[in-house]
């Protein structure tokens, strides 16, 4: 078990630089350079360019997204549009402001390293080392949902990108139905930068004061406007927020990660797996067993009272597997195995969350998922409501030869875990033990 394993959506490729997001200097520098480049949502959905073999993600220069950026500073901006701050508004809670335009988020730097002495860490030290020695692809994210432009000014815009005019057909597009269309290194980048967006378009306003938040260190930070230097004081309490930059941890949200544990119950002969179909799923589709982490639970508890509230089932022996970022909106995605007793009854009335829980033999998951259409997905079905557990599946197969039932793909964290198990990867003994 103590093998390292990659997901889908995971492995992020940029060296995120997060101690360069206060600078102001380095994100305005690196920003400007020709090679950045820059991933587009709207309302979530991402930009996509049109080529034979399907959609894929679109990326666009900084001289193409500059109608949108607003004027410059990108970051560190003064009171009024186009002014930096001044030495004396420099201070902890305005490290990077972005106050008068939409957030924007630095994702990272992809590091060139065919080249000598790229990007070693100390060479990061600073802002102006850091640009001096970038020799790499920065990448920023933009949600224009937060432009309040209607469809056909977002429409002249994406047609006056340079992208657009080389032929490329742009369009913003449902996110799950073009997972299957990006490699490991753009689905990572993808992972990121939608979650990112989605946590800056979700927080719009202090949780303490209900005053307006601004942006911060490229957009990884939000603050309260009543603590602009220029703000205007008034006889009321400060804000509870302004506690964080003189003691204390006293942070309402950080970017959003939700911790989600996702498990599969092996028997205690190792040779079946217990599945469960959620009642959201169409169809005969079943899946591993999942829920989000409660306060006060560490990843094992969760999995024994998720377990338990999902199927009756009692399990033991938990073991860790591997972690999958979840994009939708911000799930990550704990996979573990467990071991529990088959013999035990069977419960979905506990929670009523799932429609049918059942073991199954490792020959028949073998047959699923080398099956044509054991873990085959429809785009239309990412449509569908889903709460992050893992992706839908649309039903319509072939009239002959139909699975049975269908298991989700190894993009998904569940296909992964099952897909394991069943091709011997996953080593589980006769439990003579018997549940603790």
């Amino acid at each position: 078990m103590a093998h390292a394993h990659v997901n889908f959506l995971g492995g992020s490729p940029l060296n995120r630089l997060s101690w360069l997001r206060s600078s102001q200097d380095f994100l305005n520098a690196i920003a400007a350079l020709p090679q950045t480049r820059w991933v587009l949502f709207n309302a979530g959905s991402p930009l996509v360019g049109q080529r034979d073999a399907g959609p894929y993600l679109a990326y666009l220069s900084t001289k193409e997204v500059k109608p949108i950026l607003g004027s410059k500073p990108f970051f560190g901006q003064g009171k009024e549009i186009g002014t930096y701050l001044q030495a004396g508004e420099v201070a902890t809670h305005t490290e990077a402001a972005r106050h008068l335009n939409s957030p924007v988020v630095f994702l990272g730097l992809h590091e060139d390293h065919s080249k000598t002495g790229a990007l070693p860490s100390s060479d990061f030290a600073d802002a102006q080392a850091a640009v001096k020695n970038i020799e790499g692809t920065a990448y920023f994210s933009l949600d224009v949902a937060s432009l309040d432009k209607s469809s056909e000014e977002l429409e002249a815009f994406l047609q006056s990108t340079e992208t657009a005019s080389n032929g490329v057909k742009l369009s913003f597009a449902e996110p799950r139905s073009v997972m299957n269309k990006l490699d490991l290194f753009t689905s990572g980048i993808f992972a990121e930068a939608r979650s990112m967006v989605d946590w800056n378009e979700r927080n719009k306003f202090c949780p303490g004061c209900g005053s307006p938040l601004y942006s911060m260190w490229g957009g990884w930070k939000l603050a309260c406007s009543t603590l602009l230097p220029w703000a205007p004081k008034t006889n009321k309490k400060p804000c509870i927020t302004a506690d964080y930059y003189r003691k204390g941890l006293h942070n309402f949200t950080h970017p959003r990660s939700d911790p989600v544990v996702i498990m599969i119950a092996v028997d205690e002969t190792g040779d079946r797996i217990l599945l469960g179909r959620n009642k959201k799923f169409p169809g005969k589709f079943y899946s591993a067993l999942a829920g989000f982490v409660e306060p006060g639970e560490s990843f094992e508890d969760a999995v024994l009272r998720e377990m338990w509230e999902e199927a009756g089932v009692k399990v033991w022996d938990v073991r860790y597997h591997s972690g999958q970022p979840w994009p939708y909106p911000a799930s990550l995605m704990v996979g573990f195995y467990a071991r529990a007793d088959a013999s035990a009854p069977i419960r979905v009335d506990l929670d009523n969350e799932l429609e049918d829980a059942q073991w199954y033999d490792r020959s028949k998951i073998l047959s699923i998922i080398n099956h044509p259409d054991g873990t085959n997905l429809s785009p239309k079905t990412f449509n569908d409501e889903y709460d992050g557990k893992t992706a839908g599946t649309d039903l319509r197969s072939k009239p002959i030869d139909a699975p049975p039932f269908r298991v989700p793909p190894t993009t998904a964290i569940a296909g992964v875990l099952i897909r394991d198990w069943a091709e011997g990867k996953i080593g589980f003994d006769v439990d003579k033990k018997g549940k603790l």
